[in-house]
C-alpha cells in the first residue's frame, strides 16, 4: 500500500473515505439489481475490491502525510459503518437472500463494529479480536456474487443442502448472521473482562 499511498499522497484522506463509500454504494446498487443483469454479480465483486482498496488506503495517506486526525478516524468509522449497510442491506434485501436471515446478517455486523468501538469508548481501546472482522467480511463480499454468478452460469440459482436450498450470497449471510452475533459476543466479553 506505500507506492499507493505517495501516488494519491496529494488527494485528502476524507475524499478517499468518501470515494470508498460511494463504491459500496454503487456495488450495492448492482447486487440489488443483479436480479435483472446477472453480469452486475461480477462488476459488484469488482467494484467492492475498488472500495476495499480505497478503504485501506485512505489511513496510509493520513498518516504518510501528516494528516492523521480524531475528525478523519471518526469519519472513517462512519462511513464503514455505510459502506456495511450499503453492501450486506443489499445483499439482504435483494432476490439473492431471504429477508428474514438478510436482517440477523446485518444485525451482526453491525453489533460486530459496535462492540469493537465501544471497548474503545469506555476506555478498554479499540477491540478489533473475534471471528468475523470487517477484512473478512469484506473478502467474502467480494468472493460471494462471483461465486453466485458461477453458479448461475450452471443453470442453477441455489445449492441444495437437504432439505434446504440456499444461493450463494445467502450462505454468506449466514455465515455473517451466525459468526457476526458471535464475534459481537466475543468483543463484548473481553470488553467485559478488561474493564475495572
Amino acid at each position: 500500500m506505500d507506492p499507493a499511498a505517495r501516488a494519491f499522497s496529494k488527494i485528502s484522506p476524507n475524499l478517499i473515505s468518501s470515494i470508498s463509500l460511494v463504491l459500496a454504494a454503487l456495488a450495492g446498487a448492482m447486487i440489488f439489481f443483479s436480479d435483472r443483469w446477472d453480469l452486475l454479480l461480477v462488476l459488484a465483486a469488482l467494484v467492492i475490491l475498488l472500495s476495499g482498496f480505497f478503504d485501506a488506503l485512505d489511513g496510509k495517506v493520513a498518516r504518510l502525510t501528516g494528516k492523521a486526525s480524531k475528525k478523519g478516524d471518526f469519519i472513517d468509522h462512519v462511513f464503514d459503518r455505510y459502506a456495511d449497510v450499503f453492501l450486506v442491506g443489499a445483499v439482504a434485501v435483494s432476490a439473492w437472500c431471504n429477508i428474514y436471515l438478510g436482517l440477523l446478517a446485518l444485525v451482526g455486523v453491525m453489533l460486530t463494529s459496535y462492540m469493537g468501538t465501544q471497548a474503545q469508548a469506555v476506555g478498554v481501546g479499540r477491540h478489533y479480536g473475534g471471528v468475523l472482522g470487517r477484512a473478512d467480511r469484506m473478502v467474502l463480499l467480494m468472493i460471494a456474487p462471483a461465486l453466485q454468478y458461477a453458479l448461475l452460469a450452471t443453470g442453477n440459482s441455489a445449492i441444495s443442502l437437504g432439505p434446504f436450498h440456499l444461493t450463494i450470497l445467502e450462505m454468506m449471510m449466514l455465515w455473517f448472521a451466525v459468526v457476526g452475533n458471535l464475534t459481537a459476543v466475543q468483543r463484548a466479553y473481553g470488553t467485559w473482562k478488561a474493564l475495572r
